[in-house]
């Protein structure tokens, strides 16, 4: 079977053997305080640091997974309020989950087809809505954005992060669930970047990645959150001395310390997976008969494509990639019924990705 499922998504091959070692390595019976664990936590570290250009002077965080990056981010770095901009339906349940922790929570959509600096400063160009908008921007405590909307196949291109960043003292977090670890990222351009290891790490669910900024250390100690198994706090003096604040998934982390190994530079990956994206969105638009759910090359995902079509077709083609052998995502949210979904993740292969566009051409 060969799975396009944009997560949990396809596990890079070699895992296989990651999981064989690790149980001759003794790891697995290790306590997460022992020197054989830290050491290996160290260097999962210092791997992600270097493969992903991750600045030395941000600090790595390893979580359960990116839904408990949204609690971390509530409880321990916002104080009075946290803004939510998002298009889709996972920027929209970070908002819901974290209105529930903070009461004054604001929540903000925009289109799908508008990019999001569009959207606050340009849309029917209207100054006075813009101002606002910039105001708005200025009064944050912390801006909450999605750099790729698995729901619907969009994402924040990094000109629009750095355009907000210059407008903005708030502290920015940003869901990278499903881009971390296939796009090049100028970190520096948000202070807590959040993700899971089962899409464009290609490895099983059961781990959550933080990545934040000195500033983000700042706020937590005036936050001073120090309550909860989870605070910032605490984790960052654990991660300090290479220790986790709980009992760990040990065999996750040993798997991504296994996968950072093997993969290569994010300056070598993300270009092939800008490229291969391209080249979805062409065939899908003059090859077959189906069309990306988003028009807009400026909003549309490297690392998920949706695409669009009536109910009963897109129920047809996805019974019938299953008995071909392929696994298509479902549609999300709003686009359940209307969209299937191609993972474009780095663990999967070239010759995997002819073997669907073969299928489409067939069934179009």
């Amino acid at each position: 079977m060969i799975t396009f499922y944009p997560g949990p998504s396809k596990v890079y091959p070699q895992v296989e053997g990651y999981l064989q070692d690790a149980f001759r390595s003794g790891i697995l019976s290790m306590n997460h305080r022992s020197q054989g664990f830290m050491e290996v936590l160290r260097e999962t570290i210092r791997l992600m640091h270097l493969k992903l250009n991750i600045p030395e002077d941000y600090s790595i965080y390893l979580v359960s997974s990116a839904t408990e990056a949204w609690e971390i981010i509530a409880q321990s770095l916002t104080l009075h309020h946290s803004a939510h901009h998002y298009n889709g339906a996972f920027g929209k349940k970070w908002f819901s989950y974290a209105s529930h922790i903070v009461p004054q929570t604001s929540g903000s959509l925009f289109p799908i087809e508008q990019t999001l600096t569009h959207h606050l400063f340009e849309h029917e160009n209207d100054a006075v809505r813009a101002e606002f908008n910039r105001q708005r921007l200025r009064d944050y405590e912390v801006l909450c954005l999605t750099h790729s909307e698995t729901s619907n196949g969009t994402h924040i291109r990094m000109e629009e992060f750095a355009k907000i960043r210059a407008m903005t003292d708030a502290l920015i977090a940003i869901d990278a669930t499903s881009s971390l670890g296939g796009v090049a990222f100028d970190w520096t351009l948000g202070d807590v970047w959040f993700a899971s290891v089962q899409k464009c790490l290609g490895l099983p669910a059961g781990l959550g990645i933080m990545v934040c900024s000195p500033k983000t250390l700042e706020k937590a100690r005036q936050a001073n959150d120090v309550l909860r198994y989870n605070s910032l706090l605490f984790m960052h003096e654990n991660f300090e001395k290479y220790q986790t604040h709980y009992t760990p998934n040990t065999l996750g982390i040993y798997l991504l310390m296994r996968v950072m190994e093997q993969v290569d530079n994010i300056q070598e990956v993300s270009p092939r997976i800008e490229a291969r994206a391209k080249a979805w969105y062409s065939f899908l638009e003059n090859e077959t008969d189906w069309r990306p759910l988003v028009q807009n090359s400026a909003t549309r995902s490297d690392t998920v494509i949706a695409v669009k079509g009536e109910p009963e077709a897109v129920s047809v083609v996805k019974k019938m990639a299953l008995e071909a052998g392929i696994t298509l995502g479902n549609g999300y949210g709003e686009w359940k019924n209307t969209t299937f979904r191609i993972a474009n993740f780095p663990a999967i292969e070239d010759e995997e990705v002819e073997v669907l566009k073969t299928f489409l051409r067939r069934k179009a």
